[in-house]
């Protein structure tokens, strides 16, 4: 069932479907909850699964300009008081892995595990953040070339034709993302904090899935951040979108992921 809370004057937009233990699934940047269709799917059958529109996506309103992780997370947990639900297992996609961070740096004792998937800990490094601001000048002069070349950099090139459909249905919720909301993302990711250790440190169960062939985060970078740590790491041999690119062997990890 799709549902409204308001938060700080903004309409945030959720789903709360099934029974049992409660899974909470984070879309990334241009994405919304609905990408997360085929897993929820299957995760219904044995849990609660809700489903998120992040500030600025999907049927979720903008609050102001710059939209924190922090402020993301807040707004998540808005949701999760309303439902009176007091622990969750987390699955975030790439910006969705970012607010499920500051969730946890904010509420330790609500998260039973977290799966990161193709998203990172570490914070954006200084290269990183001049191509956020390079992305927002791109935004105000043509936010749909824009939109077009971010949703193209996600996809392993090969995937763009072996998953036509699912390319195309991804550029066209991506554009309805306003540009203000575009914006203020890419605000809020430029400066979050980072909390590499804080995931390396908290007593949670812990799963990274990356992408070898991920175009927006270098996968061996990215692997050699846990090592000599408790955290797993799963390499898929795709691109940014795992749950697209590599969508059974994905399913199949997030659902033993959960039911461990």
């Amino acid at each position: 069932m799709s549902y409204f809370i308001t938060y700080k004057n903004a309409k945030i937009h959720f789903t709360d479907e099934g029974t049992g233990e409660v899974i909470l699934l984070l879309h990334g940047f241009l994405e919304n909850a609905t990408m997360w269709n085929d897993l929820a799917y299957q995760l219904i059958k044995t849990h609660r699964v809700v489903c998120v529109d992040l500030l600025g996506h999907g049927k979720s309103e903008s609050l102001g300009y710059i939209h924190t992780m922090e402020t993301m997370a807040d707004a998540l947990f808005s949701v999760l008081q309303h439902l009176k639900i007091e622990r969750v297992t987390i699955i975030g996609h790439s910006m969705g892995g970012y607010v499920s961070l500051a969730l946890l740096e904010a509420h330790p004792n609500l998260i039973n595990a977290l799966c990161s998937m193709n998203s990172t800990a570490a914070a954006d490094s200084r290269e990183k953040k001049r191509n956020r601001d390079r992305a927002i000048l791109a935004v105000k002069n043509n936010y749909e070339t824009f939109v077009s070349l971010s949703i193209a950099n996600l996809f392993r090139p090969k995937s763009k034709t072996l998953y036509k459909e699912a390319y195309k249905n991804v550029k066209l919720e991506a554009l309805k993302t306003p540009v203000q909301s575009i914006i203020a993302s890419l605000e809020g990711m430029k400066i979050r904090k980072d909390r590499l250790e804080l995931f390396k440190k908290s007593s949670l169960r812990k799963l990274v899935i990356l992408g070898k062939k991920d175009a927006i985060l270098d996968c061996k970078l990215q692997r050699s951040y846990y090592e000599n740590s408790d955290v797993k790491i799963v390499e898929l041999p795709d691109g940014h979108m795992n749950h697209i690119e590599n969508n059974k062997e994905f399913t199949y990890i997030a659902i033993h992921f959960i039911e461990t």
